[in-house]
């Protein structure tokens, strides 16, 4: 069994969920292996053993997860995320200056869209591909929150409007600005410069499953 770790920070705890800040690094889940096996979970279910699993966050991806208490709340809450009832969004900084070239004057930061579908890369798995004839629909709304030209990096807001697999990496590398320090999909002169993937995960939002009030929880990053 293992032994109860450090670096779990809980944002909110009640009867039916829970409410963590994953830091980057660390997997959601255990993986394959014996030395993949400490987990955010593994390290909740320590303290929570009611606790399961109901989204996740790549291992590079820091910020909020929600975890249900019990197999009721799960279902309540898997049924919101299979219904888009569960509303994300995360901060990233991304490479180069992703400020529309003709700003709308009547709103500086409007949302955008991406709408490419997403494949998994079966030569190269786990990674993922645009590809239009075998894809799933994947859709994410982004906006740019600020840009730096000391490092030549924009900071941007995202909303995933689906749930694929590395969606948000995926989209954004296929705009042309990966995200700072991704090693699965930014070249290497983009990878370096940051000591982690630049990807947080800021908000969520949901229909508490046993209120059925709306709750809303924010969690700043810390790059």
């Amino acid at each position: 069994m293992l032994e109860a770790k450090p670096g779990i920070e809980f944002v909110h705890v009640d009867s039916r969920l829970l409410l963590l800040n994953k830091p980057a690094g660390l997997l959601a889940v255990p993986g394959r292996g014996e030395d993949r096996q400490d987990s955010l979970s593994r390290r909740v279910q320590q303290l929570y053993p009611d606790a399961l699993i109901v989204h996740r966050l790549d291992m590079a991806t820091s910020g909020l997860m929600l975890m249900a208490r019990g197999l009721e709340a799960q279902r309540a809450l898997s049924k919101l995320f299979e219904t888009r009832q569960i509303h994300k969004r995360y901060v990233a900084v991304v490479d180069g200056d992703l400020r529309p070239e003709t700003p709308n004057t009547s709103n500086s930061r409007a949302w955008e869209l991406i709408d490419l579908p997403i494949a998994l890369d079966w030569p190269n798995r786990p990674l993922r591909i645009i590809e239009s004839s075998h894809g799933k629909p994947s859709q994410t709304r982004w906006r740019v929150a600020s840009f730096d030209p000391a490092t030549n990096s924009t900071r941007v807001e995202l909303e995933p409007l689906t749930g694929r697999s590395h969606q948000l990496r995926v989209h954004l590398k296929a705009l042309g600005h990966p995200i700072l320090g991704d090693m699965l999909y930014a070249p290497a002169e983009v990878s370096a410069k940051a000591p982690r993937l630049m990807l947080h995960a800021s908000a969520i939002g949901f229909t508490h499953p046993a209120s059925g009030e709306l709750v809303q929880f924010e969690m700043k990053s810390d790059f």
